[in-house]
């Protein structure tokens, strides 16, 4: 029998992405690939298999951009992300974004 495949949930079209990004959150600072993106959220995946905290931030190297978001779901590496803020990392930034602009800074932002 031929099975449709499961519906997508999010209200709004993902899009690929697969670039370089680092997950910041309060001890951590980890290296990822951001997956895909919408306007509601994102996928990364994480070298190896962690349980992220309730929120974190996501910056996107590329971009110059941090990402605050909730965790929606872990699966193995990857982890869904629901969109909550997101700040510019180019120039001065306000000090709740300070440690994201910082990472972003050392792997070669600029």
């Amino acid at each position: 029998m031929f099975k449709p495949p499961p519906s997508d949930r999010r209200l709004t079209p993902r899009t690929a992405a697969n670039s370089r990004g680092i997950v910041v959150a309060p001890g951590i600072e980890m290296a990822c690939i951001i997956a895909d993106t919408s306007d509601g959220g994102l996928k990364v995946r994480l070298d190896r298999s962690l349980v992220l905290p309730a929120r974190v931030i996501v910056v996107d190297i590329a971009a110059g951009l941090a990402i605050e978001a909730d965790t929606a779901w872990r699966q193995g590496n990857e982890t869904g992300l629901k969109r909550r803020e997101q700040a510019g990392l180019k120039g001065l930034v306000p000090s709740r974004w300070l440690a994201a602009r910082e990472a972003w800074v050392r792997a070669g932002g600029r």
